[in-house]
């Protein structure tokens, strides 16, 4: 798990940059402002596939981070969350390079 990449995460969702869970992350890649989509590693085939479907046909990346649900919503100020839209592309370009490492 990447302690850089769920600190930066805190502060997106800060700076209201995110938009968390299956709902908020398909709406916003369907606006047109998602620019990379987070998935936890304990998220299910079917929610996967489902999003990832929608980001594919957006031309959003869809990322798998090495954090569980439970973490990510933890990072976030939320109980559980497996699916997080990134709102803007300078806050996508480093959690980009945060997850390679």
């Amino acid at each position: 798990m990447n302690e850089k990449l769920l600190s930066l995460l805190g502060i997106a969702r800060r700076a209201g940059k995110l938009s968390p869970g299956f709902d908020a992350a398909a709406e916003s890649i369907k606006d047109g402002n998602s620019a990379l989509l987070l998935l936890a590693c304990d998220l299910s085939e079917r929610s996967a596939g489902a999003i990832g479907q929608k980001a594919a046909q957006a031309g959003v990346e869809a990322v798998t981070v090495d954090a569980t649900m439970e973490q990510l919503g933890n990072a976030i100020g939320k109980k559980q969350t497996g699916i997080i839209s990134v709102n803007d592309s300078g806050f996508a370009g480093k959690m980009k390079l945060l997850c390679a490492e």
